[in-house]
Parts: C-alpha cells; structure tokens; sequence
C-alpha cells in the first residue's frame, strides 16, 4: 500500500484542505467531509497536491498510509464530482418509489420494503417501458447520489439486498453494470 500511500493527491475543481486536531477537512462545490488521521499519519498541502506522511516504515504504519491516502482521495473526488450508484428492478409488477424520506420497493413480497433515505443521499427511481416480446414491461431505475463513497455503496448494498437477482427468471434488484446468468432450469436439461 505504500506505492498508493506515496502517489500525491491532485486538487481539483477548488477543493479546499484544511487540518486542525488530527481532523482534516475537505470542501468542494458539493459539499463538506470530515475524516480524523490515524496515529502516525500526517497530511502536508502545497501547491494544489495533498501528499500523505507517515511516521516510521513499520507494517501497520504501511498499511495506513495507503489507507488514508485512498480515503482522502475518494472524499476530494467526492466534494468535487459526487459519486451514484445506478440500480435495475426488472420482474413483472415489481417496482420502486420515493416517498419522502423513504424509497418503497414492490419486489413480490407480501408487503411492500420501506427503506430510510439517509440525509446526505439523493435517491430518484423511475420506470421506464421496455419490450420483451409481445407484451412490454416497465424496468423501475433507482439512482442514489451522494458525497460520500461508502454511504453511497452502502445504501445501494442495501437495496439489492431486498430482492438480489435470481439465476432462473433473472428476477430481482441489480446493479447497472452486474450481469446475471440465466441456468436452463429442470426443462432444459432433457
């Protein structure tokens, strides 16, 4: 991890760093993040580069130090472009909705999942028609915005969690670029 540790941190777009108490911040045109450094971490800014130093070559000072460096990167990343997570629900009469604070997935249960929207997400779901065959179907979207890279993800782990895909039918919630293989089933095998 020390070759990441070392590679220098470009900023971009006006991002701004500031360190006080072992926290550093980042500003950007979207937002605002906080991270608190690691014992032995220390971040220098110059020149628009933010390079991140470590305290002595020991394994767990390594291992830090890429750490560190590959978070600030994402949350620099984040305060200047954002980051999204693109879901697909496909399964006839499945669907999803926001309802304020809250996005509701029909996905072939009983009842229908409410899951909170944190507050530092943006979460939009549409349907969309498609033709599959003779009849056609509506294919629900579900986009999930936000600064923070393991909010984001962890939101939209979240949500295919309630219905992941399944090999037969391809039924369920998956991620815009996850591909699912169809098996052949008992028919197939004749």
């Amino acid at each position: 991890m020390s070759r990441i540790g070392r590679a220098p941190i470009k900023l971009v777009n006006g991002a701004q760093v500031s360190v006080s108490d072992n926290i550093i911040t980042i500003k950007g045109n979207l937002g605002e993040l906080h991270w608190q450094l690691l014992p032995g971490i220390s971040v220098e800014v110059s020149d628009n580069l933010l390079k991140v130093n470590r305290a002595d070559d020991s394994k767990n000072q390594r291992a830090l130090h890429g750490l560190t460096r590959a978070l600030l990167q994402n949350m620099v990343t984040g305060v200047t472009e954002g980051f999204q997570k693109i879901l697909h629900i496909y399964g006839t009469g499945y669907s999803s909705e926001v309802i304020g604070p809250w996005l509701k997935l029909t996905v072939g249960y009983s009842h229908d999942i409410l899951l909170q929207i944190p507050e530092e997400l943006q979460v939009k779901a549409e349907a969309i028609p498609r033709s599959k065959g003779i009849r056609s179907d509506f294919q629900s979207i579900i986009t999930i915005k936000g600064i923070d890279k393991q909010l984001v993800g962890q939101f939209a782990a979240e949500v295919r969690n309630c219905r992941p895909p399944e090999n037969y039918k391809g039924k369920g919630i998956r991620y815009n670029d996850e591909h699912v293989i169809i098996k052949a089933g008992k028919a197939g095998t004749k």
